[in-house]
């Protein structure tokens, strides 16, 4: 071995390694984005979507609606809680709803669509008799229960119509007869002016707009032509305009458009102006939960149908635009699993509850920005109202059923597992941990050995 010029050995040094070369970093907004999508594609989506949003809708109303009653309740000489309390009754029984429809079958709910709807024409007929139906704000649309309860037939008139035009246009669809106009159109069109008919008896045109909304939805679920779709929608308009110039307080109603003051020449716009004046004092973050002032008497029926001025006021723009994402997300929701479906039920079901839902918000929230008329009609699963709360929150329950309907979805939760417990084996003295997750190899080693 030849030697160092000190004498000693030479040191022989290891091969350096080859430099690997540097991996280019992920971008972190792409990333997301990609994570994002795969998050929105599961199977599940779309039933914790319907799941979450609507409980967070209904908890955030709870709340905005005993914030927004307690003045009212004084100024009746009623305690403070009074109508938080009613509200929160419903939103038991509404809950009881909401679990039973979301574990009845297809075949049960389709059952229940004829019930449902003479049900409903039964107490819309028994508002307009003497002695039973009470009118409210000018409109005869309520039935009293005795006490301080009422109930609002009218409400249950959107559920029936979107339940039995579902199981109609289905059973026309299952023989191939909605390629004909006349099998689309009848019976579904003369039932729902038959309802229609019966809402505006009282006077309640907001509820039939909404109605009307429904019909719709439910023409353009089941492919009706652009000519046989603009020739209904013609004459709802029609309809709708002689309705609005005979009446002396929708056309004032549609005078406050856009009005900033409350008096604009013989038009009073008092609750238009002021719920603006609500929205404007908010902020981005509001003036506190509690703490609004519109309240006191200056907006009229702020637990109702302005209590999403209210929310603006209190929770300013942070809270109002956390309402509208989740309306929004319960729409999207709604519209992946009438889209995702093939049983033609459950897609105009689905997709009827979505529009009755999403256009009820929009009417109510379009209202209080005063870029619509004020309809008076309650924000779904928010405002103040056992008979608007009960058949939406049954609504849900059915959206809920037909996204665990889905096959993926379906097969997701039952492959879902309890993370933590314990349970006893048949047959064994000893007891067993819950299967997990994260699954262990048939053979248990040492930790020494591999």
């Amino acid at each position: 071995m030849p030697s160092s010029r000190t004498g000693r050995p030479p040191v022989q040094r290891a091969a350096r390694r080859p430099v690997a070369a540097a991996t280019p970093r992920e971008n972190p907004v792409r990333t997301a984005v990609t994570r994002a999508r795969r998050a929105w594609d599961r199977p599940l989506t779309a039933y914790y979507l319907i799941l979450g949003g609507s409980l967070l809708i209904t908890v955030l109303g709870l709340v905005m609606v005993y914030s927004a009653s307690q003045i009212t309740a004084l100024q009746m000489s009623l305690p403070g809680s009074y109508f938080f309390r009613k509200q929160l009754l419903a939103a038991g029984i509404g809950a009881v709803l909401l679990f039973a429809a979301s574990r009845m079958p297809v075949k049960l709910h389709r059952a229940l669509a004829y019930p449902i709807l003479a049900g409903a024409v039964f107490l819309m007929a028994l508002v307009q008799v003497p002695g039973i139906g009470v009118a409210v704000n000018g409109n005869q649309n309520w039935i009293a229960l005795g006490g301080s309860f009422q109930l609002q037939p009218s409400e249950f008139g959107k559920l029936a119509l979107v339940l039995w035009g579902a199981d109609l246009l289905a059973r026309k669809q299952d023989r191939r007869l909605l390629a004909q106009w006349k099998h689309m159109l009848v019976p579904l069109v003369p039932a729902a002016f038959m309802l229609l008919g019966l809402i505006m008896l009282g006077g309640d045109m907001g509820t039939a707009i909404i109605l009307t909304a429904i019909l719709f939805g439910l023409l353009w679920l089941a492919g009706a032509p652009t000519r046989l779709f603009a020739g209904v929608l013609a004459v709802a308009a029609l309809l709708g305009a002689l309705l609005i110039g005979t009446s002396e307080n929708r056309m004032a109603r549609l005078a406050c458009l856009g009005a900033t003051e409350p008096q604009t020449g013989p038009v009073d716009c008092w609750q238009a102006v002021h719920g603006i004046y609500a929205l404007a004092s908010g902020g981005i973050f509001g003036s506190g939960l509690g703490a609004g002032v519109e309240k006191w008497g200056q907006l009229p029926e702020a637990h109702t149908d302005f209590i999403f001025a209210v929310t603006g006021e209190e929770l300013g723009l942070a809270g109002t635009l956390s309402v509208l994402a989740l309306f929004a997300a319960l729409g999207y929701a709604g519209i992946r699993v009438a889209g995702r479906t093939e049983d033609p039920f459950v897609r105009y079901a689905a997709g009827g509850v979505t529009t009755w839902i999403t256009a009820q918000a929009v009417i109510n929230m379009g209202a209080v920005l005063g870029l619509l008329p004020i309809a008076g009609v309650p924000l779904p699963l928010f405002s103040y109202g056992g008979s608007a709360l009960l058949p939406t929150m049954f609504a849900i329950g059915l959206l809920i059923a037909f996204a665990r309907e889905d096959p993926a979805a379906r097969m997701a939760l039952a492959m879902r597992q309890p993370r933590f417990g314990k349970k006893r084996v048949r047959g064994s003295k000893g007891p067993r941990r819950w299967n997990t997750m994260r699954r262990r190899a048939p053979g248990v080693r040492s930790s020494g050995e591999r």
